[in-house]
């Protein structure tokens, strides 16, 4: 069996390695990848006697996929596969595995540094403090009892929820299922339109899909308060970055807290949100932390030996 990295992981070749050494021992080949590989053309030729692809979040395409003939496998070091051609992976039936959960904790954390942020205007005060200014003009609000409508149940929106409790904060979800983990946390599950209607903060942790693209438009973004927040660590598209913008610009709302866009950064210096009021961004950096990635490369090993074994984990297609 041939495993080939296209694209680092984060972590040491020396972790790597140690993590690659029971498939080594066993007669596996396996090719490290020390640089992110751009090339369409140079990613087929590193590819295309695989038997097990491993990537993070660099885009693998159905002509990648298609000049692998032995590919089995794929193992994505990522919580989404979006960015993975699912037709050529069903095609050729190739399984799809991600490193669920390795950034549940990375991620709601950073969703309460957005909001904090936006809460308490701290780049704001940051900027003003440098300059020899005062607090005037920017006096925050407190998290403490408002409403966190969470759309997207899962892990890390779960994981939201429970943080929001130390603050005494109301929860309402919306997902697709209900979640009996969920429910027992305290989330009071709701429609979509009376989520963004009756909630001070809304954060959103669904993955990207015909369903999600642009769930938050004009008319659920018309919906909010004016002092209501939107923090979105999920996927760019599911927020249709123009429409907020807009919002932002008009104050119809409060903030935003933005970590995805609709690229990976760099985000072109003509994106509507650079420029827009009263919006905190980071990029795409929801995930990272050290633990997380060394999370995740473990992860990402052990989907391959559980794939081998005939009992394959964190199947996403």
């Amino acid at each position: 069996m041939r495993i080939v990295m296209l694209e680092p992981l984060g972590v040491s070749e020396e972790k790597i390695m140690s993590l690659a050494k029971s498939f080594i021992e066993r007669g596996h080949e396996f090719y490290y990848c020390e640089k992110k590989i751009e090339n369409e053309e140079e990613k087929i030729e590193k590819a295309k006697h695989a038997d097990v692809l491993i990537i993070a979040n660099s885009p693998l395409s159905g002509k990648v996929i298609r000049s692998c003939p032995n590919l089995k496998m794929i193992s994505v070091a990522f919580t989404g596969v979006d960015h993975v051609d699912h037709a050529a992976c069903k095609e050729k039936g190739i399984i799809v595995c991600n490193a669920q959960g390795y950034c549940t904790d990375a991620v709601a954390e950073l969703v309460f540094g957005l909001i904090l942020s936006v809460l308490r205007n701290i780049v704001p005060c940051h900027m003003r403090t440098k300059q020899g200014g005062t607090k005037d003009g920017l006096i925050g609000n407190e998290l403490r009892g408002k409403t966190v409508g969470i759309v997207g149940t899962g892990a890390i929106g779960r994981r939201v929820a429970e943080i929001a409790k130390v603050f005494n904060c109301k929860l309402l979800g919306f997902d697709i299922c209900k979640n009996q983990q969920a429910i027992d946390i305290g989330i009071e599950y709701t429609s979509l339109e009376k989520l963004f209607a009756e909630s001070d903060i809304i954060t959103l942790h669904t993955p990207l899909t015909e369903e999600t693209m642009h769930l938050v438009n004009k008319q659920r973004i018309d919906l909010m308060k004016p002092t209501a927040v939107l923090i979105n660590a999920s996927r760019g598209p599911v927020v249709d970055s123009t429409a907020l913008a807009q919002a932002l610009n008009e104050e119809r709302i409060a903030g935003a807290g933005i970590d995805v866009f609709e690229m990976e950064p760099p985000v072109p210096l003509d994106h509507p949100l650079l420029n827009a009021k009263n919006v905190v961004l980071t990029p795409h950096v929801a995930f990272a932390t050290k633990e997380s990635i060394l999370r995740r490369a473990e992860i990402t090993f052990n989907n391959i030996l559980a794939w081998e074994k005939g009992k394959p984990e964190n199947v996403k297609i």
